[in-house]
């Protein structure tokens, strides 16, 4: 009677286990399509391609059998099926078109609403007929969003009867406006490659606002977007210093120092505005390339400026998302990994059994150490547990040197360091410092080849404290820059090999701006990066005297 009653116990727990891991693989197949989607659809301009890389990220994550995704064309003042995946009709070749108002598509365009129904046999809201021979029982179409409007729709869609579950429904909605901020910014691509003066067509067509100066900073180009983004005419800015110029103070700010900074390279910086509107900007240097490198001068600097305020909601709402799964995950996981222990220490001698357990537990711890540092990201976000005190910046890049330099010589890479024997003390958290720092040093050290070079420096310029590592890796694309210290955001175009969870710069970001800092980027590709702390002394003085009172 023990021997069944023991039997039935582990058959229980191997349900439980197997219920368990079902669900675990749920939550991270959402989180990886999440992912997915916003790196991959990120990373062209090719209009076809972003829809159908969309398409199969979407059908991973939901299980039903197809999706499309329709745009919406003002013009023709219609919504057009641009893309699908898994239906049993091509609609595409002669794109199937709803009158923008008509149908079901026409209620979630004119609402911004989710539209969620079953099966659509005999439903009078068709709008086109045919449809109906794709015998859908199950649909949900969700508004894609860009620059604050709705551009058109992600449809799902399953031929036998589904429900789409709270969570499932979220997702859509935050993969949907991921895609159609990418789709609008590929849509806008095609349209100015289809004019015939490419340069003019994208300075006056382009989502983002551009401002040129020349060598002395006097501003000589502003596009219409930065008309529209700053609410100024052309008139009031052309021929204007730009220290001069009626911008925004903090925004005015960051591309001046930005300027002194981009000397070889682009660099990239964010700037939150007291609206609640986030800016992203890339300042370049212009070169004469007449000129042998050495003696090249920059003759002028360009700026873009986008108004990034709707990626970082959306932003929010994904690290919502994964916080919120994070956190549900950790007591399943437990539980999973007292499981298999149990069967470990009860089955462990019998062939084969103990490899495939500890094939479940590290992977289990795998998922564990993503989910602290998710938890802990959010721990240094909310500021608890700082603890300010003086801070020796030759003491701390020392300390990381030293730590860092085993894992440097094993891939016989040189680290050089270049700190002088005096530096202001600075107000800090030595610990969250050194953290930061270290995950600057080891991004440097995974992605710079063998043999490369990597410095790290410390210096004061202005009123600034840098702290900066440079290699002589690979380099970074331009339009990687922008998004190199979200969550989770690794660039496509490096090495997948190299392990990660995408949270290392995200956590340096984090920590820099609970000291009053910022963080930037100068990146070529095929010349190397170098990623920078920068710590105004003033603020460092003021949070001095804070701490003191």
């Amino acid at each position: 009677m023990s021997e069944m009653s023991e039997t039935s116990d582990i058959d229980s727990l191997l349900q439980r286990n197997q219920q368990l891991s079902q669900e675990i693989r749920r939550r991270v197949d959402q989180l990886s399509a999440l992912n997915t989607v916003a790196a991959a659809v990120s990373q062209s301009l090719d209009l076809q391609i972003t829809l159908q890389t969309a398409l199969k990220a979407i059908l991973k994550v939901i299980p039903v059998d197809s999706a499309g995704i329709s745009l919406v064309d003002e013009a023709a003042g219609e919504l057009v099926l641009r893309a699908q995946h898994g239906w049993r009709r091509d609609f595409v070749t002669q794109p199937m078109r709803i009158p923008l108002g008509k149908g079901m598509s026409g209620y979630v365009v004119a609402n911004d609403e989710v539209l969620v129904t079953g099966d659509l046999a005999g439903d009078p809201r068709l709008a086109v007929p045919e449809f109906a021979d794709e015998g859908v029982q199950a649909m949900a179409l969700v508004p894609m969003h860009a620059r604050g409007r709705v551009v058109g729709i992600l449809s799902v869609m399953n031929h036998q009867p589904y429900h789409f579950g709270d969570d499932e429904i979220s997702v859509l909605r935050v993969i949907a406006d991921q895609v159609g901020v990418a789709l609008d910014n590929a849509r806008l691509y095609e349209s100015v490659k289809e004019q015939s003066s490419r340069l003019e067509a994208i300075l006056n067509s382009t989502g983002d606002a551009i401002i040129a100066t020349d060598n002395h900073g006097i501003i000589n180009l502003v596009n219409a977007t930065a008309e529209h983004l700053f609410g100024l005419r052309r008139a009031e800015l052309v021929g204007l210093p730009l220290r001069q110029a009626p911008l925004h103070p903090k925004l005015r700010a960051g591309l001046r120092r930005a300027m002194s900074e981009s000397r070889e390279a682009n660099t990239v910086f964010e700037v939150p505005l007291d609206d609640g509107r986030f800016l992203s900007a890339i300042v370049s240097p212009v070169y004469s390339y007449q000129e042998p490198a050495s003696d090249r001068q920059a003759e002028g600097w360009v700026m873009v400026v986008q108004d990034v305020t709707h990626l970082r909601q959306a932003e929010q709402t994904r690290v919502n998302f994964i916080r919120d799964a994070a956190h549900d995950l950790r007591n399943p996981l437990g539980v999973t990994m007292n499981a298999l222990t149990m069967l470990r220490e009860e089955f462990g001698e019998q062939k084969g059994c103990a490899e495939i357990v500890n094939i479940g537990l590290q992977g289990i711890h795998r998922m564990q150490t993503l989910i602290d540092s998710l938890l802990n990201l959010e721990h240094i976000e909310s500021g608890v547990g700082l603890q300010y005190k003086e801070v020796d910046v030759r003491d701390l890049v020392e300390r990381c040197v030293a730590d860092i330099r085993p894992a440097v010589q094993q891939r016989q890479q040189t680290l050089v360091c270049e700190v002088p024997e005096s530096l202001p003390l600075i107000q800090g958290d030595m610990n969250r410092l050194y953290r930061a720092l270290m995950n600057l040093l080891s991004n440097a050290h995974k992605y710079t080849q063998e043999g490369g070079v990597i410095t790290v420096r410390a210096y004061v310029r202005d009123e600034d404290l840098f702290i900066e590592v440079c290699d002589n890796g690979p380099g970074i694309p331009t339009e990687a820059q922008p998004r190199l210290f979200e969550r989770f955001y690794r660039v496509p175009t490096l090495d997948q090999e190299v392990k990660g969870s995408g949270l290392g710069l995200a956590i340096v970001k984090s920590v820099v701006e609970q000291h009053g800092g910022r963080v930037f980027v100068q990146s070529r590709v095929g010349q190397g990066s170098v990623f920078g702390m920068a710590f105004p002394l003033s603020a460092q003085q003021g949070q001095s005297s804070a701490q003191t009172s």
